[in-house]
């Protein structure tokens, strides 16, 4: 007979390893099919990160070329030029920065060659879409009350000069905003409602050809207005 053999720790570890080994082959022989395509499928997720931010840097980079075209065939004269650049920003690249400020130069187009309705639906469209560039949200709002005005809808330029008071209220815009509200609240005879922008523009502008303009036309409508409430 044989006596039993005693292992050594040594020998019990080396056959455990031995055995994973073995084990860990024959699973990589069966299943090496599956791995395989999870590789693949980890790389086709990397290069296609790779590709995807490679393009959204290559579409901000175009908008970015396009958006200056535009900004040069406005500047020289070009309005239809530069609104058909200014709306294939838009169209072409619409998640980029320069969409944003393609949205704001459309309202400011229209505005300068008096196509109203279009530029009071693109301001209205960047202040729905675009939060954070508060002075053109102000810009907006002047933009919009100045296209309601020339319409004679004179109600509500007074309310989109007021709303651009307070979407920037340290903007430079507020000296146009305060008046602009103010003209038009007294053009529809609401002489209360235009007290507090004539008070604004009194003080923080006093001396200006702003304020003095101002105090003229709201003491001429008050005037009036007490005339008409006396009779």
């Amino acid at each position: 007979m044989y006596g039993k053999v005693k292992l050594t720790k040594r020998q019990i570890k080396e056959d455990k390893f031995t055995a994973f080994m073995l084990n860990s082959k024959q699973q990589v022989e069966e299943n090496w099919q599956y791995l395989a395509i999870a590789v693949i499928v980890v790389i086709l997720g990397v290069v296609g990160s790779v590709y995807y931010f490679d393009s959204v840097e290559e579409a901000s980079r175009q908008a970015a070329a396009n958006l200056s075209q535009g900004n040069l065939e406005f500047r020289g004269g070009n309005s239809p030029e530069a609104i058909l650049t200014f709306i294939g920003i838009i169209n072409n690249f619409g998640g980029t920065k320069s969409a944003e400020q393609a949205t704001f130069m459309l309202g400011k187009v229209n505005l300068q060659t008096r196509n109203y309705p279009e530029s009071i639906r693109y301001f209205e469209m960047y202040l729905q879409k675009y939060q954070k560039n508060l002075l053109n949200r102000a810009s907006s709002y002047t933009g919009l009350g100045t296209a309601l005005e020339n319409q004679g809808n004179f109600q509500e330029a007074a309310e989109m000069f007021e709303k651009g008071t307070m979407a920037m209220p340290e903007s430079p815009l507020q000296q146009s905003l305060r008046i602009g509200a103010m003209r038009n609240y007294l053009k529809v005879d609401n002489v209360e409602k235009a007290r507090p922008h004539f008070e604004y523009i009194s003080e923080r502008f006093e001396g200006s050809e702003t304020a003095n303009r101002a105090a003229r036309l709201f003491y001429e409508k008050a005037r009036a207005s007490y005339k008409d409430t006396d009779h």
